[in-house]
């Protein structure tokens, strides 16, 4: 069987200034069955390029979203890439079944840590809560949403900490490639990375 080839959407408006995201990118970029695309780079006017866009989403099984969390959601990008590319009688509809089936997974940091994302927290809502219009995008389109990897306290990050989350998520997507994540167990998290070892011993 071939492994299910990923699709990584990178989205970062302001990569200059990364300290987080261009090193998880590039602990993925390269792997093989692996798509790296930069959306800001190919489309720094945002005038994305519909019909290559879906001959991607065609020719890969996962797609994952990755960026930082802008105020509360994903860069401007993102959302422009949804409007345009998910078209009625594709990926929606009595005909729109080209989605069906695949697997997404959004990855992205924060600045603020963790605790403040809860209920009781500065920011009151979880990181699971506020992309729920990701979620449902997918979902409303017959994709399997995965839970998030979610990577918070951007600003205070040590290198070795950053290096460290940058390993898993290259664990993740390696995992995710050739079927080893168990899917079902992550389903119960509220973020992929909570609990990482045990959702890689089984197949998914």
């Amino acid at each position: 069987m071939t492994s299910p080839r990923v699709l990584i959407l990178f989205a970062h408006p302001a990569l200059e200034k990364s300290r987080v995201n261009r090193v998880l990118a590039d602990a993925v970029r390269d792997l093989p069955g692996v798509t790296f695309r930069d959306l800001y780079q190919h489309y720094p006017d945002l005038d994305i390029d519909v019909e290559v866009e879906q001959e991607l989403l065609g020719a890969h099984e996962i797609v994952v979203f990755q960026h930082p969390l802008y105020w509360y959601s994903t860069p401007a990008i993102i959302k422009e890439w949804f409007d345009l590319v998910l078209q009625h009688g594709w990926a929606y509809g009595s005909d729109g079944t080209a989605l069906v089936g695949k697997q997404v997974l959004t990855v992205t940091t924060t600045g603020s840590s963790e605790e403040s994302y809860q209920p009781d927290g500065l920011n009151l809502y979880s990181l699971r809560q506020l992309l729920a219009p990701v979620q449902r995008t997918a979902e409303f389109c017959g994709m399997e949403y995965l839970p998030p990897f979610g990577i918070h306290s951007s600003f205070s990050l040590t290198g070795e900490e950053v290096a460290g989350h940058a390993a898993d998520y290259r664990r993740v997507i390696e995992a995710l490639r050739d079927g080893r994540l168990d899917r079902a167990k992550a389903k119960t998290l509220p973020k992929i990375n909570a609990d990482l070892d045990s959702l890689l011993g089984g197949r998914s």
